[in-house]
């Protein structure tokens, strides 16, 4: 049976974004984002899911990294509603709580309400879900975590205060990847990365290969190059296929201008979920 590679436990977030993408299919939990990587690598998983960014902490730093040091193909996008919940011992109540554990950005998103509790102890953990599970094995009341309903119903315990996200247009983008000589043959969105010479107005040539041909952009980032230092890597998505016309011609200009080009998969558009 074909199975999907996602980072954390059961219950994360991610098996969520991968029962959404690939209903039906067995998941492999693994520990961290480079195993989700080696596991598809290796074959011991078809598919991979990883979060590549969250609408209120920005980008998943790691994912990007991996995507540029990987040959993994991008086929395809989800977007999944990030609803945080403080999550107790069965028999806790807030004034317990002492420490709280969660995903360094879960922590984040619930910035505001941790704010009003400065005397507990926040402590990142590895995933939101295995948060839960931490509190769990602990057997502590005032030991809380931050995670989903869900995962809080995989772990037998109770949830405290829900919708604690600083923000309710809180979704986190996730990428389905797969092990592959080619490209998917359709779709409306392209990822790619790449580096420029270090001259003056040699992004603005690079980026002038797509607005000069009418191609949107709807993410543009840097992140520093490995091994090149004060050098960096620009992490883009556009609007169309590798195919499409324009896209190629775009695609083939900036093979002319830019240092190195990695296009990182071509794939349908994601449609946000509901809850």
């Amino acid at each position: 049976m074909a199975r999907v590679a996602f980072q954390g436990v059961q219950g994360a977030f991610s098996e969520d974004a991968s029962a959404s993408f690939f209903p039906g299919m067995g998941t492999m939990p693994c520990p961290d984002f480079e195993s989700v990587f080696r596991a598809v690598e290796r074959g011991e998983a078809e598919y991979g899911i990883v979060p590549v960014e969250n609408s209120l902490e920005g980008t998943v730093a790691a994912v990007n990294d991996l995507l540029l040091e990987n040959d993994l193909v991008i086929v395809g996008e989800v977007l999944v509603p990030v609803v945080h919940c403080l999550i107790v011992h069965p028999e806790a109540e807030l004034e317990d709580i002492r420490r709280v554990y969660s995903h360094p950005q879960a922590l984040g998103q619930c910035r505001s309400f941790l704010a009003k509790y400065p005397q507990w102890e926040k402590i990142p953990a590895f995933d939101t879900a295995g948060s839960v599970r931490i509190v769990r094995d602990h057997g502590l009341k005032e030991e809380a975590a931050i995670a989903s309903r869900r995962a809080a119903g995989v772990y037998g315990m109770k949830v405290l205060r829900e919708g604690i996200q600083s923000s309710d247009d809180n979704f986190t983008r996730f990428f389905a990847l797969q092990r592959s000589s080619r490209l998917l043959e359709h779709g409306d969105k392209t990822s790619l990365a790449f580096a420029t010479r270090n001259v003056p107005g040699a992004l603005y040539e690079a980026m002038g290969c797509f607005a000069g041909r009418g191609i949107n952009m709807t993410k543009v980032e840097s992140r520093p190059r490995k091994g090149k230092p004060w050098e960096y890597v620009f992490f883009v998505d556009i609007d169309g296929h590798v195919n499409d016309p324009k896209v190629a011609e775009a695609l083939t200009d900036l093979v002319r201008r830019a240092v190195f080009v990695k296009v990182l998969g071509s794939y349908p558009r994601a449609r946000p979920l509901t809850d």
